[in-house]
């Protein structure tokens, strides 16, 4: 069980690291409010995106939400990382569209193990 407790931290850990910390620099980084520009999307998204990541990100690190709400950080991150490597990989090539990928892999691990430490029926 504390395998699956550290390897389930670890990974949400680095999925929020790598992919939702970039929330943060949609309001402040100019190159990152540039990008939004470069990939065709308005700025209201970037804040949208911006403020839905921060959210995320706090109900994914805080251990007393409940399981159904996370459920729902799951999809809502899933769906983002998704939509970057789609964004990404048409505008600017696979190289930068396999980027989302990584945290992408690390929520997916993630999810699994979070199943594995808080569902005892559910066999993934």
């Amino acid at each position: 069980m504390k395998k699956n407790k550290t390897i389930y931290w670890i990974t949400t850990v680095l999925a929020m690291v790598t992919g939702a910390s970039s929330a943060f620099m949609y309001f402040t980084e100019p190159k990152f409010i540039e990008g939004y520009r470069h990939l065709g999307f308005p700025d209201y998204f970037r804040i949208e995106l911006g403020i839905a990541k921060i959210i995320g990100l706090l109900i994914l690190l805080i251990p007393m939400v409940p399981a159904r709400i996370k459920e729902w950080a799951y999809v809502g991150f899933g769906i983002t990382f998704i939509s970057g490597i789609i964004a990404h990989g048409t505008v600017d090539g696979i190289g930068l569209g396999l980027v989302p990928c990584v945290p992408f892999v690390f929520l997916v691990v993630s999810y699994i193990y979070f199943h594995k430490i808080t569902d005892k029926s559910v066999e993934l």
